[in-house]
């Protein structure tokens, strides 16, 4: 076991922006999803990574081919279903949804190899991330309640960035740390409302469940962190908001990479709360630079409450 990530990322999306520069239309494709933006932060920040992900079609030979250009490992399984995708118009300044298609569901016996696939990178890494596919029809919850229980129990730390029944799957397989939106808990009906209480109060719950820590993001409020017997709120740096997507895995991720290296949660979540606010400055998702996440932390704030 090493300091290395995996990101379990079963249905990763082809990403395609038309945004205006210079009066003139511009057109960016990239790989997307919240694994693959969680891995090309957790990389930024200097531990190595492998993503795991099924990939078919069209829209997955582009994505494996645009993976090939990033910073991390990438094991790609190729798959029998269509890999999913967007299309969003910028010009105006507005994000716009032109067409979207989450991918088609993976069959039985590729959830069985995506398995045995994330199951040896992971015991091969110090920490295991869980990010959710972008449609909830493509990957059952079951899978993941499988492979949470198998690298709980051969000692890896297992992170979960998820929410709805793929949340409910992994605490029942086995979790040690949950990164949830306010939002998240909400919609779930974990907490009543977006109070402080309320929502520490649904953190406890998470608590209750084996869970070691838990971190509440809450947009651009403080989030809420619950963990070693404290409940705290974690302050960003202000910094003006540029694109508010992303944020939360930017987040995530910066939590992983100090894990990963065997450091405290204290230290974890002020380098969280840093990506977060760096990826709010940044068009680009799960981007910034390593030596800026590192400058931020020290204007993290971690007060009781």
């Amino acid at each position: 076991m090493t300091d290395r990530v995996m990101v379990f990322a079963p249905a990763p999306i082809l990403t395609v922006t038309i945004e205006k520069h210079n009066a003139e239309p511009q057109l960016h494709v990239h790989p997307g999803g919240q694994g693959v933006w969680q891995a090309r932060m957790i990389s930024a920040l200097g531990v190595p990574v492998t993503l795991c992900a099924a990939l078919g079609g069209e829209p997955g030979s582009l994505v494996e081919t645009l993976l090939a250009q990033e910073e991390f490992d990438v094991r790609a399984l190729p798959g029998r279903s269509a890999t999913g995708w967007y299309v969003h118009d910028r010009r105006e300044g507005k994000r716009e949804q032109v067409a979207e298609h989450p991918g088609e569901p993976l069959e039985r016996h590729d959830l069985d190899e995506l398995h045995n696939m994330a199951l040896i990178e992971g015991l091969r890494s110090s920490v295991a991330v869980l990010s959710g596919p972008h449609g909830p029809s493509v990957v059952a919850p079951a899978l993941y309640e499988r492979l949470a229980a198998d690298l709980t129990a051969n000692g890896v730390k297992v992170v979960a960035d998820l929410s709805g029944d793929y949340l409910s799957a992994v605490l029942e397989g086995g979790v040690a740390v949950v990164k949830v939106s306010h939002e998240e808990l909400i919609d779930d009906g974990l907490a009543k409302d977006d109070s402080v209480d309320a929502l520490l109060e649904a953190g406890r719950a998470l608590l209750d469940r084996g869970v070691e820590a838990v971190l509440i993001s809450r947009a651009g409020d403080p989030a809420l962190a619950l963990y070693d017997g404290h409940e705290c709120e974690v302050h960003p740096p202000p910094l003006r908001v540029n694109e508010h997507r992303g944020a939360g895995d930017s987040m995530t991720a910066g939590v992983v990479s100090v894990l990963a290296r065997g450091g405290s949660l204290d230290e974890a979540f002020r380098t969280g709360s840093a990506a977060g606010a760096l990826n709010v400055t940044r068009h680009g998702l799960g981007t910034g630079r390593g030596e800026a996440v590192r400058e931020l932390m020290s204007r993290v704030r971690i007060e009781p409450r």
